[in-house]
């Protein structure tokens, strides 16, 4: 199974501080994992690009793209702060771009070329990111924009968006809730941040908010009941996943207990689904996972089920 790895260099220059903890080392901390494991002479290596206006356009609205675009301060070592852990720095834009482009390429290369997975290792992350905001270190919605690519450009008629992030992607649900094209589920610790997803939902979303504590068990267990019908019945020609791993045993942003094995599982579950109905078509792009050594691990894990390993 041939599965492509896209990053670029930009992706590291985007720091909001030495305490913030979205920081360029975990695109360090992944990286090594994949050498130390061997995963990396598996993969096909590409640079992601810049992505482009009218990609953009399909997800964010103008306005907010205007604002964005003047917020980043003259001098390399001011920030300014979008909202409380939210900051744009001299190279936090061109950073944006690339993670939001590496998503874009992603959908290409599955859709159109001999490889049928793609996992996008950039930063920022982008499902906290809605029509007109940003927030959660979050700036331009990359899973949205992959999946209006592949509406629009490919011309598919169904793709599904799975995010396993402990946090609900609110940013995600407020683009693309009410289109009937896609299928939108969120996994996520609840009551917790955003303090979104609990409440009525349009119908091509399923949010799974689930308490503190929840075990590797429980989640699958919710998993297997509320969404894997519902892939099933959708019949996604595409599965774009946001995959967050801060719902870790070993990462503090969170109080879930899952590891490395979930995340293998519910890779090779979505992988079976995409067998099935989508020519084995993935597209996942990092999102959380804040514990630098159980980031890599998960990642490894999850790379190693999209080739087939698992």
């Amino acid at each position: 199974m041939t599965v492509a790895f896209i990053s670029h260099d930009n992706c590291l220059d985007h720091n909001m501080g030495g305490h913030h903890p979205e920081a360029p080392e975990r695109l360090h901390a992944i990286q090594d994992r994949l050498v130390a494991s061997g995963l990396e002479f598996l993969l096909r290596q590409f640079d992601a690009p810049l992505v482009h206006y009218d990609q953009l356009i399909r997800a964010h609205e103008p306005e907010y793209l205007r604002r964005l675009e003047t917020s980043a301060p003259d001098h390399e070592e001011g920030i300014n702060w979008l909202d409380g852990d939210t900051g744009v720095m001299h190279h936090t834009l061109p950073a944006a771009l690339r993670s939001a482009g590496a998503a874009v390429l992603a959908v290409n290369l599955v859709l159109d070329d001999d490889i049928s997975c793609a996992f996008c290792a950039t930063r920022p992350p982008g499902h906290h990111a809605g029509p007109n905001y940003a927030m959660g270190f979050c700036f331009y919605n990359n899973i949205a924009i992959a999946a209006y690519h592949a509406l629009e450009e490919h011309e598919l008629e169904r793709v599904a968006i799975v995010d396993f992030d402990v946090h609900h992607g609110n940013g995600t649900e407020d683009i693309v809730g009410g289109d009937r094209r896609i299928l939108f589920l969120s996994s996520f610790q609840h009551p917790f941040y955003p303090f979104k997803g609990d409440g009525e939902t349009e119908a091509n979303v399923c949010n799974l908010p689930l308490p503190s504590n929840t075990e590797g068990k429980d989640w699958r267990a919710a998993v297997t009941e509320q969404w894997l019908p519902r892939l099933e019945a959708f019949q996604p020609q595409l599965i774009l996943i946001s995959a967050g791993f801060d719902g870790h045993a070993e990462d503090d942003m969170s109080h879930f207990h899952l590891r490395e094995p979930d995340y293998a599982w519910i890779t090779s579950e979505l992988k079976a689904i995409a067998d099935r109905h989508a020519d084995g078509r993935i597209v996942s792009c990092l999102e959380g996972g804040y514990d630098l050594s159980s980031l890599g691990r998960s990642v490894s894990a999850h790379i190693d089920a999209l080739i087939g390993h698992q």
